[in-house]
């Protein structure tokens, strides 16, 4: 199967952690070793999330004027770099020689008009205490929302349109090579208004998980994957109550309401690519890749599924 895998930000970098290069990398070699065992049998595309790091180089970036910081669309091409190169070194150093990897850079298109920039949605950054967070406010004018018990940076996030290296990624694929692309949601671009094909960047974060749905579509992928930090998509979540969903159609799933900023997005993105191609979707742990593959783990949406169905 061709298989499109998309790592969560908080997948690599999990909640309350400290954000550095030593933690990153323990994480991604742990990614790396459960996604080697289906490059014997299976072409791959990995994707990944980028909010916790985009948001700790927007503030590294604070030590620069205002004026002087780099934009979010640069920060989303850092990361992109920074993540790609982790991932491909340690898939490298577990997969055989002779497996190539390549890291794509990303241009994902977007429209100005979209309504992901008057209402910000994507968390980004580290978490925050509320004292901190309203101090953060009233410093750099950033918008904050509730994360759980905590408070996050929110930035607008756009749909995806147009993935502009589709076509590299397609000739890699050809080639048996395993990408990397899409990071972040692909770095954020639109054509300016009044000029004709002159692309600029966008301070704004796409949703990793919509960018890699499109993606998937666009390559014809088998199956679409989705790891987070959850063993699968569960109501009620951290309560008594908490129930998961194991197989589900695109409709069943419509009657229920998840998160915007962390679960909805996977839940639209899944169902989406179930209805458009007819193929499955699959979220759930990064440790149970594999038994997403088997549609044994993790919450599996399919179209040609008999109805609901709950884990245990």
């Amino acid at each position: 199967m061709r298989i499109v895998i998309a790592l969560g930000g908080n997948a690599l970098l999990r909640r309350g952690e400290a954000m550095t290069a030593d933690v990153q990398r323990r994480n991604t070699r742990v990614a790396a070793e459960a996604i080697a065992p289906l490059a014997a049998e299976h072409q791959l595309i990995v994707t990944h999330g980028n909010g916790p790091q985009v948001g700790l180089l927007a503030l590294q970036g604070a030590a620069y004027k205002p004026d002087e910081a780099y934009p979010l669309d640069v920060l989303g091409a850092e990361t992109e770099g920074m993540i790609g190169y982790m991932l491909e070194q340690e898939l490298g150093n577990v997969l055989p020689f002779e497996q190539p990897l390549a890291t794509l850079l990303t241009m994902v298109e977007v429209d100005a008009d979209d309504p992901g920039f008057t209402n910000p949605t994507k968390f980004v950054g580290p978490v925050y205490e509320k004292a901190d967070a309203d101090r953060i406010r009233s410093e750099k004018n950033w918008v904050f929302k509730q994360d759980g018990d905590k408070w996050r940076r929110v930035v607008a996030s756009p749909l995806p349109k147009r993935i502009f290296e589709i076509r590299p990624v397609r000739w890699l694929l050809e080639q048996r090579t395993i990408v990397i692309c899409a990071g972040g949601g692909g770095i954020p671009t639109m054509y300016e208004k009044g000029k004709e094909r002159h692309l600029v960047g966008v301070e704004a974060v796409i949703d990793k998980d919509l960018c890699s749905e499109l993606l998937a579509r666009e390559i014809g992928a088998d199956l679409l994957i989705m790891a987070t930090d959850a063993p699968a998509v569960c109501l009620d979540w951290g309560k008594p109550s908490q129930k998961a969903i194991h197989k589900a159609r695109p409709g069943d799933m419509k009657q229920f309401d998840f998160p915007a900023g962390s679960m909805g997005p996977k839940v639209d993105a899944a169902c989406h690519f179930a209805e458009t191609t007819g193929k499955a979707a699959a979220i759930g742990a990064l440790a149970d890749i594999a038994g997403m593959v088997r549609g044994e783990l993790g919450t599996i949406i399919d179209g040609r599924f008999g109805g609901l169905s709950w884990h245990g």
